[in-house]
């Protein structure tokens, strides 16, 4: 629950293995035992086998993996179209992809495609039709793109998007969620802990470019959404991309937009920004600062009002 502590959107249930961590979350939220609505990713994703999204375990062969951490891992559209649609039978919200896998890429290359054309657009196709939408995690620019024309509605990461896939971004109206912080984050704890130097240096080298796409994607008009892989990282610093979203290009309030009502629309759930009525939540962040005048204040929110009562 530490993503709880900087979270800005609506609990969902992306489509993975283990929607129902999702569903266990949402459920404590209206209880009232945790402060919420927030954002929390769940789970593997829908990948290929040994892909960004697939449990590989060095030394042991796939069939020691348990089954039931392996049903989002396809091979061809008609097999990731199946699977795609178990994950919105089994109560998925949203859906997600890795089109090309992790900018670390140890022994390999930043951003190589994972997944087809044909196969993102099955994926799609699936969660089009059951009125949700399909996020993909892409790096790489030609997994971007492929990304882009086969119906993905928001792009995860896009470190890597040359000039061609930041202008399908516009032409499609696509969304890129964007941690530029997270970079920064791997680092920092790579360097303490003794990560491979490939690691490091990849990182470092992706982090920049990830920024200055970042920049430039803004300035061309492309929606840029905050954060990204909160599961992945629940590191509790996610606001900490609130100073670098200002710092390559953003006015404060558009990095809170970013957060909020940006979000909101590529997610789907626009109507319910700024509801206030019975079946819907809303809560009140308390910070005392001015995060127009200093977004770094938006770092340490410690306290949340939900229906009367104090959160810390």
């Amino acid at each position: 629950e530490k993503t709880l502590n900087v979270g800005f959107t609506t609990v969902r249930n992306v489509g993975s293995y283990n929607a129902w961590a999702a569903r266990r979350l949402r459920d404590r939220i209206n209880n009232g035992e945790v402060p919420g609505p927030r954002l929390q990713v769940a789970g593997f994703y829908l990948t290929i086998p040994a892909g960004g999204g697939d449990l590989v375990i060095p030394g042991h062969d796939e069939s020691e993996i348990p089954p039931g951490i392996r049903q989002g891992v396809s091979r061809g559209p008609d097999e990731f179209r199946r699977n795609a649609q178990k994950a919105v039978d089994g109560g998925a919200s949203v859906l997600k992809v890795i089109a090309s896998g992790a900018v670390l890429a140890f022994g390999g290359v930043p951003g190589a495609p994972e997944m087809t054309q044909a196969e993102i657009q099955a994926v799609a196709e699936v969660a089009h039709a059951a009125g949700i939408k399909l996020t993909a995690h892409a790096h790489g620019a030609q997994s971007i793109k492929d990304a882009i024309r086969a119906g993905a509605d928001t792009i995860e990461h896009a470190s890597l998007a040359d000039d061609e896939a930041i202008a399908l971004a516009l032409e499609y109206d696509v969304a890129f969620s964007m941690d530029v912080y997270n970079g920064s984050y791997i680092a920092a704890v790579g360097r303490e802990e003794g990560w491979p130097e490939e690691f490091l240096r990849k990182n470092d080298e992706t982090t920049e470019a990830q920024r200055q796409v970042f920049t430039k994607a803004h300035a061309a008009g492309v929606a840029i959404i905050y954060g990204t892989d909160a599961a992945v990282y629940p590191h509790g610093d996610n606001a900490k991309m609130f100073p670098i979203m200002v710092e390559r290009g953003m006015t404060p309030m558009e990095a809170i937009q970013a957060a909020t009502s940006v979000a909101a629309k590529y997610i789907g759930w626009a109507d319910d920004v700024g509801a206030i009525e019975p079946g819907r939540y809303g809560d009140l962040i308390a910070v005392n600062a001015d995060p127009l005048a200093d977004i770094s204040a938006l770092q340490n929110i410690d306290v949340v009002i939900k229906g009367g009562e104090r959160y810390k």
